[in-house]
Order: structure tokens, then sequence, then C-alpha cells
């Protein structure tokens, strides 16, 4: 220290000063182009953006110490040190930047590839893991320090590690298998052969969330969807039929009721929400009751969540429809047919030749 001179230390003072400004500056700048991609639709100017807002800073603050340093001409020795502090801090942060960056276009990829509902964050926290992890055998290769004792130690920790985390490895690589290979995905109306059942929220690295009808949302291990029933009904097609069961009475007559439901089923797929309109409803009658004729009316709809409107419309308006045609509602009655023989009863009020009997 006794080498510097007055001069320098304030040339570096006002270099760092310089930089601080500079940063600060890039700072409201970047603040406002990140608003300003906000405003479009397309999401890779947002994730450009808050790569420049996330390295303005760091990348000012790391160049005007290096020239700070510089212009204080420090011995050799200190110079070197403090350049590899610098390069190992700059790496870093360009590594954490470069995380988000990835994460922001793994989310993107799935939220055009799934729709609205897709919020996977599994691959996105992986590719989070990797990048910051690669930066960080880079980090301390450039401050000199041997990596591959290192990853040697980790070869042999990880294996203890695995070890001791069985069942959160095996709910990670389940959650990766369930969507590589697309058995679920978030969106999709699932119930286990558990009684879960809901529509899929998020699959992160542990377990997947579902929202259920009530919604209340549900936490699953994704190791459950690899050793139970599952059921998705939103594969292969979104849209679904819809089985719904009714009663005649056996005086009606059959084909008219028949003409009559199709007509009414036809109006429900027209006019209610969730409704496939070219689709051909369907009556199929399928048993003798004791005082009916059952039925299923075949309907369809574009989403699970749909089919209560529509049962719920259809039955109303069936209803109304049969008593508008005159068609007589099947009443629960039974005919009970009485021999004239068994009214003779026994004697009661005396002994019986049975109690006669010695026993």
């Amino acid at each position: 220290m006794g080498d510097l001179s007055w001069e320098r230390i304030i040339a570096a003072a006002i270099v760092l000063a310089g930089a601080l400004a500079i940063a600060i500056l890039l700072r409201l700048l970047t603040g406002r182009l990140f608003r300003r991609a906000g405003d479009t639709r397309w999401a890779w100017d947002d994730m450009a953006a808050r790569l420049v807002k996330d390295l303005a800073v760091p990348v000012s603050v790391i160049l005007g110490l290096w020239i700070a340093v510089k212009v204080l001409e420090l011995p050799r020795g200190t110079l070197d040190v403090t350049g590899k502090v610098l390069t190992a801090v700059t790496i870093f942060v360009v590594s954490v930047a470069l995380a988000r960056l990835i994460a922001s276009s793994v989310g993107s990829y799935a939220l055009a590839k799934q729709g609205v509902a897709a919020n996977v964050t599994i691959f996105a926290n992986i590719a989070k893991v990797v990048v910051i992890g690669v930066g960080i055998l880079v980090m301390l290769q450039s401050l000199g320090v041997s990596i591959s004792p290192l990853l040697g130690a980790l070869g042999v920790g990880g294996l203890a590690v695995a070890l001791a985390l069985q069942d959160t490895l095996a709910n990670l690589f389940a959650g990766v298998h369930v969507l590589a290979s697309k058995t679920i995905e978030p969106g999709d109306y699932i119930k286990l052969s558990t009684g879960q059942e809901g529509y899929v929220v998020d699959i992160n690295w542990r377990n997947t969330s579902i929202r259920t009808l009530s919604d209340n949302i549900e936490v699953i291990p994704n190791q459950r969807f690899s050793d139970t029933i599952l059921t998705n009904y939103h594969r292969p097609a979104q849209d679904m039929s819809i089985m719904v069961y009714a009663k005649v009475a056996y005086e009606v007559d059959l084909d008219r009721v028949e003409q009559l439901i199709m007509e009414v089923g036809q109006d429900v797929m027209k006019d209610v929400q969730g409704g496939v309109e070219d689709t051909s409803v369907l009556v199929r009658f399928d048993d003798f009751n004791d005082a009916t004729v059952g039925f299923h009316v075949i309907l369809r709809s574009t989403e699970f969540g749909d089919q209560f409107l529509i049962k719920h419309e259809f039955l109303k308006r069936l209803h109304r429809a049969l008593r508008e045609e005159g068609v007589a509602p099947p009443y629960w009655h039974h005919r009970v047919v009485v021999d004239e023989a068994s009214r003779e009863l026994p004697r009661t009020d005396g002994p019986s030749r049975r109690d006669e009997l010695p026993l």
C-alpha cells in the first residue's frame, strides 16, 4: 500500500463510482425494457430482457472493479488473485442468469405444447440444477481447484446419498417418466384407483398436484402413478361420452319416447355449453324393472367438467317434454295378489297336535 499514490487511489475511486452509476442507469433501462417486453405476446423477448436485466448490474460492477484494480497497479500476485476471484464471480453470475433463461425457455415450451393450464416445474428445476452445477465446476476450475478428485468424491458420495434418498429419487424419476411418456399432462382430468381425482395442476420433482372439482388441491407422490391404475379422461381425446340412465312406464309407446328423447338430446347438444353439436344422440332400452322400462341415453361433452351441466339440462328438458306429451311418469308400485285359500288361518287359542307330542 505504500507504493500507492493518492492520484491512483482517487482515479480508482472515480472509476468505481462511474461503474456504479452505469450499473444504476442500466438497471433503470433494463427494467423499462423488461416491462416493454412484457406487453408483447412473444415470450422470447421477455426472456432476453430478463437475461439483460440479470447481467447488466453485476457485470458493470465487476468490470468497474477490474478497471479500478488495474488503475491501482497492484503487485502481480495480488492482481492475479483478484483476477481469478472476479472471473469466478463472473462465471457464477452468468451461470445463474443462464439457468433462469433455460428454465424460462423450458416453461415457455411446455406452455406452448400443453396449453394455458400447463405449469410443469420438474424439467425447469432439473435444467436449473444442471446449469448451476456446471457453472460451479467451471468456477472452481478457474480458481485453480482441481475438480477431478472432487468428481470422484461426488461419485462415491452420490451413491451414499442415492441409498439414503431412495424414495425422493424414485419420485423424481417417476415424475420424469410420466412427463416423457405423456401419460398425464397439466390440464388433464385423471382418476386414480385409490379414489383421488381432479385436474392436474403441476408436476414437480417430488409430487403431482391435482385440483378437485371442489377447488381443493391434493398432492400425490409421483411414485403413486407408477404403481396404481389411472384413468385419464383427456386421453386419447378430450371429448367424452356421457351415459344418462332413466325409466318410463310400461304403458307408453317406446318408439315415440325414443324419438322424443333424441330430439331433446339434439337440442341439449346444440344449446348447452360443452355439448358436441354434430354428435349422434343414442337411446338404448336395456332392462325391465318392476314397474318401468329402463334405458340409457348416450350424449357427448367436449370436456369432463361439462358433463354435469349437460346431464342437468337434459333431465330437466326431458321431464318437461314427457309431461307435455302426456307420457305417464314411472311411479313405483307393486301389485299384490291374495290367494283366497290362504285366508283360512290356523287356530292359535288352544294347544296344537304338535304341542301334545312328547319331546
